[in-house]
């Protein structure tokens, strides 16, 4: 499918890639909004593009001076391939990326979880981030290795976002009475989240290792249950058009579908042009993916890999 569509894809992305940069500079205001207390769900959204007029030259550069993202990547040994295409492509945009595997790999730098149980990788994974990194990084980004993420589009989603309130966002899903940020389209907590989570990981009858009736259950569920004693609630990132920034499936198959869906709006049908992640790629489409995101673009634009909002 991948070869087929390609040169296809690589026109839509450029297009989306460049309503991207247009849309970012309408969007951008420093600030600390949506700040939640007492919230249950919400859909956040990124900032309005009316703020583009308010965009000053120091406001511009503040976004890479304040915000800093730590990467959190889940990975198994037998996915060696797709670990090295994250670790040659977007993970190098996270102030700081680092791998949790389940044993230890020679080839292959990485923190040993000595564990091939997704939650408890995904427990010792927050509780050594936070242990280690509370005091440099205010955002956690948490993904799997066949997740493609636009560190840039985080980071803008975030702007008028404090970290000091428990945000809890990616794309969610209900299940039941829970509702829980889907782990295939990456987690993101804010730093007074990884607070409260932390407090919870040595309190089995809240956030248990294994055990009862939460074993059986998804990491990503766990750890929405665990957040919920914590009185962290999941909420769904969108764009200011209300469509997901986070995103569960490839954007190959987001065009496939809106070609069968859309025909006549497969760009608008297709995916926000502000998209944050997208899943299920293979170590070949990651390539893809950065060349159109970080490499390609019209003649006469200059190429400046920072986050640096620019005309």
């Amino acid at each position: 499918m991948l070869s087929e569509s390609s040169s296809f894809l690589k026109g839509v992305m450029l297009g989306s890639i460049s309503c991207a940069l247009i849309t970012m500079l309408g969007h951008v205001r420093i600030g600390h909004g949506d700040r939640t207390h007492h919230h249950e769900h919400h859909h956040l959204q990124a900032p309005n593009k009316e703020d583009i007029l308010k965009i000053s030259e120091d406001e511009r550069m503040e976004p890479s001076k304040n915000f800093r993202v730590y990467c959190i990547i889940l990975v198994k040994p037998k996915a060696v391939s797709l670990w090295t295409a994250v670790k040659e492509t977007w993970t190098k945009h996270c102030d700081k990326a680092e791998f949790f595997s389940s044993e230890n790999v020679k080839v292959f730098e990485s923190v040993n979880m000595e564990t091939n149980d997704m939650w408890l990788m995904m427990r010792k994974a927050y509780k050594y981030a936070f242990d280690r990194y509370r005091d440099q990084y205010n955002w956690f980004f948490l993904a799997r290795p066949t997740t493609f993420a636009i560190i840039e589009n985080l980071k803008y989603f975030l702007l008028k976002k404090d970290p000091s309130q428990p945000f809890y966002l990616g794309h969610t899903i209900k299940s039941g009475d829970l509702e829980y940020v889907n782990v295939e389209g990456g987690i993101v907590l804010s730093i007074e989240s990884m607070k409260r989570l932390d407090s919870l990981l040595d309190i089995p009858e809240k956030c248990p290792e294994q055990g009862g009736m939460i074993w059986k259950i998804s990491e990503d569920k766990q750890l929405a249950v665990c957040l919920k004693y914590a009185g962290v609630f999941a909420e769904n990132a969108e764009d200011a058009d209300g469509k997901d920034v986070f995103n569960t499936k490839s954007v190959g198959l987001f065009i496939k579908e809106a070609m069968t869906n859309h025909p006549n709006e497969v760009v608008e049908g297709c995916c926000s042009d502000m998209a944050v992640t997208f899943n299920g790629l293979t170590p070949n489409q990651m390539h893809v993916m950065m060349y159109g995101v970080y490499r390609l673009r019209a003649f006469g634009h200059i190429f400046n890999d920072a986050f640096v909002f620019l005309p």
